[in-house]
């Protein structure tokens, strides 16, 4: 065993003893040791700490969000420092075979290369964490690139791993992937897609988090919480998560409610079935009755009207006054009540507008206000709703079932005796 120089400064504290070498190896050794561990305090509880303090003084929103990264940054500097430190001064402080220096001295340089690997990887998310502040980081996305810059990081590092272990130089390790391509490119199927899609992704402006994505196949119908490389994940309505592979958004189709979150209203397409019987011409005295019922005038321009006149036509152009004038509807938008093609469930009067609070509950309830008061004013125009079972009985009908007849028939006929 080659003595160190540490070792020959300590000998002359145990040469009255009879195992002095050991002992002064050993004491040699747990300077080394010590030494290391009081770097690593120092540099992961004082020294960095400070400077991050100071760093987050200059900007205490920006960077002050960023603080767990920072912190695992700074432990992973403070390891880093250590392992060129137990590098530096091994041959001069750890007293050792040389065969338990080679081992030792390896595992430092993977020890070193595992922690250059995490400084990297801490970095760019940090700048990641930056660039998420920005204004435009919404619509340009880029959780995927940092996702393949750590995935190449940590490939860098395994190669170098490997090259140290063997002793061959990294270039021959990499000559050797050629043989190993297709397996390669099998294993890294979904990453190189989702690699590929995600630059789509950005370049694009396709998704962006907090978007409202729709996606039928798997069942996404929700909100965009995490663009990974080889996922993405959206919150449904229903507070459950659904995970879709990345390049599924460039490779298939999904529907995409940004464009209806930024306009100036949310479309409302809701249809009435009404039953075809119940339509008819209108004259003067029935005019007359709904007049009394709903002053037409707030709504309908009489002179306009044709002669002669449906009630569904009055019917129609109330409505589309009703909606024009309706606080909540956004009149600068399309407007419409217009009829759609009858079939075997009654004629579908449509009504097309566009709700100016674009919140899901309030969409919803305003939806529900415009049915609701079109449904109690059907009566009036002498309409009815079409239905399966409707509940409408003629006058004959009514007295039928009012007072039905029995008539009691013999089952069997009397017997001759």
């Amino acid at each position: 065993m080659k003595q160190t120089h540490l070792q020959q400064l300590v000998m002359p504290w145990f040469e009255a003893m009879p195992d002095a070498e050991l002992f002064s190896a050993l004491t040699a050794t747990a300077i080394g040791v010590s030494a290391l561990l009081l770097v690593y305090v120092f540099t992961r509880r004082l020294m960095l700490p400070g400077i991050q303090s100071v760093v987050t003084r200059l900007s205490p929103e920006r960077i002050g969000a960023l603080a767990p990264m920072l912190t695992k940054l700074n432990r992973r500097f403070a390891g880093t420092l250590c392992c060129v430190l137990y590098l530096a001064t091994f041959d001069n402080v750890y007293p050792v075979t040389e065969v338990a220096a080679l081992v030792l001295k390896t595992i430092g340089q993977i020890v070193l290369i595992i922690y250059g690997g995490f400084i990297i990887s801490s970095i760019v998310s940090i700048a990641g964490g930056i660039y998420n502040q920005l204004e435009f980081a919404r619509e340009v996305p880029i959780q995927g690139l940092i996702q393949v810059v750590k995935l190449i990081t940590f490939m860098i590092c395994a190669i170098l791993i490997v090259s140290i272990l063997l002793e061959k130089s990294p270039t021959y390790i990499l000559s050797g992937f050629g043989a190993i391509a297709a397996v390669t490119l099998l294993v890294f199927k979904d990453t190189i897609l989702g690699f590929v899609a995600s630059i789509q992704i950005a370049a694009n402006r396709l998704v962006t988090y907090g978007d409202w994505i729709q996606v039928d196949s798997y069942g996404a119908d929700g909100e965009v919480i995490d663009l990974g490389l080889n996922t993405v994940k959206v919150r449904n309505w229903d507070n459950t998560i659904t995970t879709i592979p990345t390049y599924m958004l460039v490779a298939g189709s999904f529907k995409n409610w940004r464009g209806m979150q930024e306009s100036g209203g949310r479309r409302i397409k809701r249809s009435l079935n009404i039953d075809m019987n119940s339509i008819r011409l209108v004259d003067e005295a029935f005019h007359t009755q709904i007049n009394s019922a709903i002053p037409l005038h707030d709504y309908i321009r009489v002179t306009t009207l044709p002669d002669p006149v449906t009630n569904l036509g009055l019917f129609r152009r109330y409505a589309e006054g009703y909606l024009k004038q309706h606080e909540r509807i956004n009149r600068d938008l399309t407007l419409m009540v217009r009829e759609l093609q009858p079939f075997n469930h009654g004629l579908p009067i449509e009504f097309y507008c566009f709700s100016e609070d674009k919140r899901w509950i309030s969409y919803e309830h305003l939806q529900a206000e415009i049915m609701d008061h079109l449904l109690a004013v059907l009566p009036i125009f002498g309409l009815r709703p079409y239905q399966s079972v409707t509940g409408q009985f003629s006058a004959n009908e009514q007295h039928v079932v009012d007072k039905p007849s029995i008539k009691v028939v013999n089952a069997a006929p009397k017997s001759k005796d």
